[in-house]
């Protein structure tokens, strides 16, 4: 018999996958189709439904609604997913929805994720590892976000928009755009207001990559040429530089948005 500890008030539904060590606490429900990995922990009140997937050692918290589904009106009940990584923190009243035939079908989440109270990841989004959203974050459906991403609290990202990794959304911004790797953006609605520096010096970049990002950088908002033109000079001028060829990637990988850019700029 597995290994694991269930509420005498919570209801686990046939077919539900439990693994070892798992935890369920007071007046929690688990659907049919939900499968929960080793010592994955539900504190008290939160319900996991759909066809759900929540990786080990992760842990939900009170009244998280996680596999409904989605909040978009043209969903007509498709057999959709939501996959959830190891080693996440999901706080009290966050929401995440699976995918949608008009999207990927899927809605992922990587491993060592902390989404803080009331935030919200939408159907088809792609969520990296090592992100944080802080309270009450808003991210619409179809949206990327890369790894060590941070978002914010209060933030909200319009669908389909993209942040890349090590990116930094400041609280209480609208996103609209696209937001290269490694970039800051702040306000409503938000503009690029530079690089990520802090969250690069947490993570261990060294003086010198942060400052070839930061020449990079001003080349590729400078005033002189198109952009296309200021790439094609980068990619040059760093061809040997990982981080810089990342931003210009996301750049030419493009999406359904354009791209986030200092004050007094358009995007692509």
């Amino acid at each position: 018999m597995a290994d694991h500890k269930i509420h005498a008030s919570a209801v686990v539904e046939d077919g539900a996958q439990i693994g070892d060590g798992v935890r369920i606490g007071p007046y929690c429900h688990v659907g049919p189709e939900v499968q929960l990995a080793e010592a994955v922990e539900l504190i008290s009140h939160a319900v996991i439904a759909g066809r759900t997937t929540i990786g080990a050692r992760t842990k939900v918290f009170p009244f998280a609604s996680i596999g409904h589904q989605p909040q978009d009106l043209k969903y007509k009940g498709e057999a959709s997913t939501l996959t959830i990584g190891a080693d996440c923190q999901i706080r009290e009243g966050v929401t995440m929805n699976p995918g949608t035939a008009g999207g990927r079908m899927v809605t992922s989440v990587g491993d060592h994720c902390a989404f803080l109270a009331n935030s919200h990841v939408g159907h088809d989004c792609r969520v990296g590892n090592n992100v944080i959203f802080s309270n009450n974050v808003m991210l619409a459906g179809h949206c990327d976000v890369g790894d060590f991403a941070i978002i914010g609290g209060g933030a909200a990202v319009i669908q389909f928009a993209r942040v890349g990794p090590h990116a930094f959304v400041g609280g209480m911004s609208g996103l609209e755009n696209d937001l290269i790797p490694y970039g800051m953006a702040l306000g409503n609605r938000a503009y690029l207001s530079g690089l990520n520096i802090v969250g690069l010096q947490r993570r261990g970049f060294s003086r010198e990559e942060i400052h070839d990002l930061r020449r990079a950088y001003r080349l590729l908002f400078a005033a002189e040429g198109t952009l296309a033109e200021r790439m094609e000079d980068i990619a040059d001028e760093f061809k040997d530089h990982a981080t810089v060829q990342e931003i210009l990637e996301f750049i030419r990988s493009g999406g359904k948005r354009s791209l986030c850019t200092p004050r007094g700029q358009s995007g692509t």
